[in-house]
């Protein structure tokens, strides 16, 4: 049976996450002492099938996408993803894989991909697809991953870029966070920079490259010679990779920057906050709007037996 690596990009404003979530139907198990349990409900998709009676869908990422490869290669396949990212977390590379016995190899790559966007909604799509070892496993066979966070700096808030970027009014100075940055590269234990209950049983993670930089932010309205009202704001990007995060690490990685980059934080103190091991000394844990999943990098382990096709 052949396995198949899908390359996932995805909006995730109107998602609840990567990760399949069935919570107890409210309607069916009304939680009258604690409201608070109730899922809301525009985060409910009805039009997903629960694997448990009593339950309901919410909207996903894994179950949109799970949902539209069963249609094309019908059969009750699985769909493996190798990064949870949380609601609201965009994604370019994420990656996932499924073995599919009746959809045969002779068949090619380009009618799976075209087969399954035709399924998906507009805030998802299929990038690449390739037939790899039926041992590949997108969780453990990472190597790398890498993130992006943007921070849009500006009086007035981006209307263009509102769904991908965090806004801030205050002046950043991108040297302080460029400086702070390359404190965190390589080998740290990085619980300061962590959310409490983190569930790791090890908070070491090397970082190989950390870097803030200036994008032109040319999706704005600029102001025009007789109305200074509206202005071009200032995009930093943020550019982070390692062997692994913990959770919420980027954002609050991004949370410290930020705080550096407005004189909150002395960039110079980044190695005294790791040392600490205490997540009060980090920055806040930015929102997840800002956080985009670039790529994940496999090196060897992914080696394709079919060449891949791109859309």
């Amino acid at each position: 049976m052949p396995r198949y690596k899908l390359t996932v990009a995805y909006d995730g404003t109107d998602f609840c996450g990567w990760q399949k979530q069935e919570p107890r139907d409210p309607d069916a198990h009304p939680v009258k002492d604690d409201p608070g349990q109730r899922p809301p409900e525009h985060k409910i998709d009805r039009t997903l099938q629960a694997g448990e009676p009593g339950r309901v869908a919410l909207r996903t990422v894994q179950a949109v996408v799970e949902r539209a490869v069963r249609e094309v290669v019908r059969e009750p396949v699985m769909l493996q993803g190798a990064s949870r990212t949380d609601s609201g977390v965009h994604a370019r590379g994420q990656v996932a894989a499924f073995t599919a016995e009746t959809w045969p190899e002779d068949r090619g790559l380009i009618p799976i991909i075209r087969g399954i966007n035709a399924r998906l909604p507009g805030d998802v799509l299929i990038t690449r697809a390739q037939i790899v070892p039926d041992a590949f496993d997108p969780i453990a066979d990472c190597q790398s991953k890498g993130y992006s966070y943007r921070i849009y700096q500006s009086i007035h808030r981006p209307l263009w870029q509102r769904r991908g970027v965090y806004h801030t009014w205050k002046n950043l100075d991108l040297d302080a966070m460029r400086t702070a940055a390359a404190h965190l590269v390589g080998e740290h234990d990085f619980e300061s920079f962590a959310a409490m209950h983190h569930g790791r049983a090890s908070t070491v993670r090397t970082i190989f490259a950390c870097d803030v930089t200036e994008e032109a932010p040319n999706q704005e309205p600029k102001a025009s010679a007789h109305d200074a009202s509206v202005g071009e704001g200032r995009l930093l990007r943020i550019d982070v990779s390692g062997n692994g995060f913990l959770y919420n690490m980027v954002r609050i990685i991004a949370g410290t920057l930020h705080e550096v980059g407005r004189g909150k934080i002395d960039p110079d103190s980044i190695p005294d906050i790791l040392q600490a091991k205490d997540r009060r000394r980090a920055g806040v844990t930015l929102p997840p709007e800002g956080l985009r999943l670039e790529w994940i990098d496999y090196g060897d382990r992914d080696t394709v037996t079919t060449a891949s096709d791109t859309v």
